[in-house]
């Protein structure tokens, strides 16, 4: 497929790539030198965001850890940012920097898009962000998504990811009538007690998981990511206990291709989870309208069962989420009558602020300018650009960065931290695993601190989204300072 409107002119060769990722854990680690990341410490950080150094510190007092959500932790201190513009991003010392974190992914046109900005404002003017009652764009927006996404018969807003996670294993089980969930090792479906399994690493079970009791694990499990062998031998194995209910795949790999899948095991997840009687639930939280129109499984020809949706259909703004699916799955989220007419059971669903005029309004609009600009083929055009660029970069300051793209979802892995296993045949070899890649979190921390100071925002040092609001230029300047943070890389000293 040569983009055709998708964000991917040619898909990777996931087995090629995962070799490489093999290799990169099993090499010395190479990082920013110390007394790079010093000099960028006090230089940049210390000297030119003074004013967030301060806040931070102010914010602590009274937020635990001084910021209110994950993607904000940054060392060696978050960066308060006061203003979002296109591809960029400014803070509150006056710095600016290129945005390739996208709030998480989302904002594939680009951060506070006019287009989008003045219909919100516009229904602030007369409707309100929340009313409570039934407001016409919740129609408007579900008929859009249904429109592009062709598995989508029925959508219900919700007000994040992993509320729309919850809810679809809450279809899957009075659907099938059956009790277990599957996950890919590694993956991400949100922060909900029984979904935070396996997360990240593969093999970790409930290993990252604290304050949660392990006795909500009982009717989840883990597959082994791009395995269709080991699928089928957990299907298999739940049939004598209660049956599975759900395989929920990232399309593109867990941790949003991190540990990138190819398409012969998606092709295959969907056979299999049919042919043991389970749902196929893609979790399109970040590929969702940003492979394309209709989201990665309109790239690979897949038809999910489920689909979950992020922070994409309220256009960025607040109240973000929503799971969409075929008809008879979805009539179990309202009461109501199957296609044979019998009385069917409600899945227990709620959610206060979930379909407000504001985030209704702002995911039609949203979903209207991705059409109407072909911007899932532009950032695609962007992510591979980058792509190629910082590969040419990583082989000249010899460096065994691994780089690779699902188009406009970039991965630039020094370390390798989400690709070791957790083997619990071996539990000898857990606390090592633990160790290692603690070390290599810490490191990808400070290649993120480097990057940032060469004014990039990445997420986790290690991430890196383009959008349409890229250009040519733009991204060549972006590889030039990342070009800068290679050339003060080499062996982890110690």
């Amino acid at each position: 497929m040569a983009y055709n409107g998708y964000a991917i002119d040619q898909y990777l060769d996931a087995e090629a790539v995962t070799r490489r990722l093999d290799k990169l854990i099993k090499k010395p680690v190479y990082t920013i030198k110390k007394q790079y990341l010093r000099e960028y410490e006090e230089e940049y950080f210390n000297k030119r965001c003074q004013k967030s150094k301060e806040m931070i510190e102010e914010a602590k007092k009274v937020i635990p850890g001084g910021v209110q959500h994950n993607l904000a932790f940054n060392y060696p201190f978050p960066i308060v940012i006061t203003k979002a513009e296109g591809a960029k991003l400014y803070d509150l010392d006056g710095n600016w920097y290129y945005d390739l974190l996208q709030a998480g992914g989302p904002t594939i046109l680009g951060s506070n898009p006019p287009a989008v900005r003045e219909q919100v404002i516009e229904l602030l003017n007369t409707c309100g962000p929340s009313t409570g009652l039934f407001h016409e764009y919740e129609y408007k927006l579900a008929k859009k998504i249904s429109q592009m996404v062709p598995s989508v018969e029925m959508f219900r807003m919700l007000g994040s990811g992993t509320e729309a996670c919850m809810v679809a294993a809450r279809i899957a089980r009075l659907k099938t009538k059956k009790k277990n969930i599957l996950k890919m090792g590694g993956a991400y479906h949100g922060w909900s007690d029984q979904l935070a399994y396996g997360m990240r690493v593969p093999g970790t079970k409930g290993l990252m998981s604290k304050g949660v009791p392990g006795f909500v694990f009982k009717h989840t499990d883990e597959f082994f990511p791009n395995d269709l062998e080991d699928l089928e031998r957990k299907l298999k194995r739940h049939q004598l206990d209660g049956g599975t209910a759900a395989v929920f795949i990232e399309p593109v790999g867990p941790e949003s291709g991190t540990r990138p899948v190819s398409k012969e095991f998606i092709k295959g997840a969907e056979r299999l989870a049919h042919k043991y009687g389970a749902l196929l639930v893609f979790d399109e939280v970040v590929t969702g309208f940003r492979i394309g129109p209709g989201g990665a499984q309109g790239f690979f020809g897949v038809d999910p069962d489920l689909t979950v949706f992020g922070k994409i259909v309220a256009g960025g703004y607040p109240g973000a989420g929503g799971v969409g699916g075929h008809r008879d799955c979805m009539i179990h989220l309202g009461a109501g009558l199957d296609s044979s007419g019998k009385k069917v059971s409600k899945a227990m669903c709620g959610g206060t602020l979930a379909a407000t005029p504001i985030s209704c309004v702002a995911g039609y609009y949203t979903l209207c300018e991705i059409e109407r600009t072909n911007a899932c083929e532009q950032a695609g055009r962007m992510g591979d650009r980058l792509a190629k660029g910082l590969q040419r970069s990583v082989r000249k300051h010899r460096l065994p960065f691994v780089v690779f793209n699902q188009g406009s979802i970039c991965h630039l892995d020094n370390v390798g931290t989400m690709h070791f296993v957790v083997n619990w045949k071996k539990p000898w070899t857990i606390p090592h695993v633990l160790k290692e890649t603690g070390i290599r979190q810490k490191e990808m921390e400070h290649m993120g601190a480097a990057y940032m100071a060469e004014g990039l925002i990445t997420l986790a040092g290690s991430r890196l989204y383009t959008s349409a609001a890229y250009n040519e230029g733009m991204i060549d300047d972006v590889i030039a300072r990342f070009d800068r943070v290679f050339a003060k890389c080499g062996r982890l000293e110690g």
